[in-house]
């Protein structure tokens, strides 16, 4: 049976897309179709992770809210970027939003059909044959976002080892247990290596009642990497990457 997962966190500069990529890899890699939506429509991004470039996105997200095409049409088939670490049957498909100024600039004017986005994951799991559909929300809560946990089978909440972070972290938990989303993780990112991870993991754990998925050291190679590509396909025995395959068995179950 397909899962939606939506992949949150309350404030930017988490990681949040960057996470979303790498887990979606992880999982794909173990012979699952997945798709990917970018619904962060007011700062997009992740389709740079994956190698698209704005002369390649012919449609977008954006372009299905306004009625232009099916959901299904502006699905880029990113299976590619696996290379020789995926099975047969491994399927990434990627959704972007549209980076286009003047397109983010009618979202924020216009709004859009919250219901009709929810009617597009339902029509692309389907047409797709997807295992799971990984939503990369906005940060922060707006109207999209709590319609994006309704409608999840897992909440995935990525936070840094910060006072802010976990002051809004236990906010969005318990708007998602309000809302009965059947599954919650949590995934700590940007932990310097310094820390005692399992002290960290169960003062979390304590603190929020919810499982710590896995937590992610804070590293330079990330920087360098510089949004170039898939961290866990490049460096596949990283820390890093060993922590987000951790992550993927979570949700695999």
């Amino acid at each position: 049976m397909s899962k939606i997962v939506s992949i949150h966190s309350y404030r930017g500069g988490t990681g949040k897309s960057n996470s979303t990529a790498n887990i979606a890899v992880a999982v794909a890699r173990k012979g699952n179709r997945v798709g990917i939506i970018d619904t962060d429509i007011q700062s997009p991004g992740i389709h740079i992770l994956f190698g698209l470039d704005e002369e390649q996105m012919e449609r977008t997200l954006n372009d299905f809210l306004w009625g232009r095409c099916a959901l299904a049409d502006a699905a880029y088939d990113v299976t590619s970027v696996l290379k020789d670490q995926a099975s047969a049957r491994s399927r990434i498909y990627l959704i972007p939003s549209s980076v286009k100024l003047n397109d983010i600039s009618r979202v924020l004017r216009e709004r859009f059909d919250v219901q009709l986005l929810l009617q597009g994951f339902k029509e692309l799991i389907n047409s797709l044959n997807l295992d799971y559909l990984f939503i990369d929300t906005h940060p922060g809560l707006n109207q999209e976002t709590l319609i994006s946990l309704t409608t999840s089978d897992i909440v995935l909440f990525i936070l840094r080892p910060d006072q802010q972070d976990f002051q809004g972290t236990a906010v969005s938990v318990d708007v998602a247990r309000r809302l009965k989303v059947p599954k919650l993780l949590l995934v700590v990112n940007k932990a310097l290596t310094e820390y005692n991870f399992d002290d960290l993991r169960q003062q979390i754990e304590q603190t929020y009642e919810v499982p710590v998925a896995s937590i992610i050291p804070e590293s330079n190679d990330m920087l360098r990497l510089a949004s170039t590509g898939i961290f866990c396909l490049n460096y596949p025995n990283h820390a890093i990457s060993q922590a987000i395959e951790k992550v993927s068995k979570h949700i695999i179950g």
